[in-house]
């Protein structure tokens, strides 16, 4: 990797090109020119999200996430766009060819990896419950369409239509993941509070017995 040709000063520009004009973005990005700064600005954006989520952690809103946690994702997050990122571009490679585009690898990995843009964005977005992950969703839906589009000359009904039913897909598997967390709480909850008094029972029937143990000894000594 020649970080020579890895512009940095210009990938806020464009993340924020990405983000609020995709169609343009995608209609105008390189679809060859190596894997070296697509992955760095992953990573970029990976870093960018991990301080997000440490912010919120920090700050109280994202719920459930540790302080040890939080500052991990400083490097778990890059580390997930370096590794994963190849992976999913292979997913969503095979998605494109699928729906019948004619670009390689390499421009779908492209793809991918400048829709990292969006990750600090849906970071802050999850921590809202419920609701954040359905906008979450609705959100990578749109982009990848209009990714699909523009780069891959997708017909727009076919765009929509595909990535609209995985929209769909994950989001009644997220709604499961959901509704079966939930019954393991009850669950748990259910025990825990059968444990607690079957605790107290015993505690309970512990000094009754000391009571009545007591009393024997008073008896004994009258004697």
């Amino acid at each position: 990797m020649d970080n020579k040709s890895i512009d940095f000063a210009a990938m806020p520009q464009t993340a924020i090109k990405v983000v609020t004009s995709p169609a343009v973005f995608f209609k105008q990005m390189p679809k060859t020119g190596g894997f070296g700064e697509p992955l760095v600005f992953m990573m970029v954006m990976g870093l960018v999200a991990g301080i997000v989520n440490a912010v919120l952690s920090f700050i109280g809103l994202h719920i459930g996430v540790g302080i040890g946690m939080a500052l991990a994702s400083l490097i778990i997050y890059p580390l997930v766009g370096a590794v994963l990122g190849f992976i999913g571009a292979a997913i969503v490679f095979v998605i494109w060819k699928l729906m019948g585009s004619r670009e390689s690898y390499e421009t779908a990995y492209r793809c991918m990896a400048y829709l990292a843009a969006l990750w600090p964005i849906t970071t802050a977005i999850n921590v809202v419950p419920y609701i954040g992950m359905l906008i979450v969703i609705a959100i990578w839906v749109y982009y990848y369409a209009i990714a699909s589009i523009e780069t891959h000359k997708i017909s727009s009904r076919r765009a929509w239509l595909v990535f609209g039913i995985i929209g769909a897909v994950l989001v009644v598997m997220s709604f499961g993941y959901i509704i079966a967390q939930r019954a393991m709480m009850e669950e748990a909850s259910k025990y825990r509070k059968q444990l607690e008094q079957s605790t107290q029972e015993m505690q309970k029937n512990a000094e009754e017995a000391q009571k009545a143990l007591e009393e024997m000894q008073r008896q004994l000594e009258k004697k």
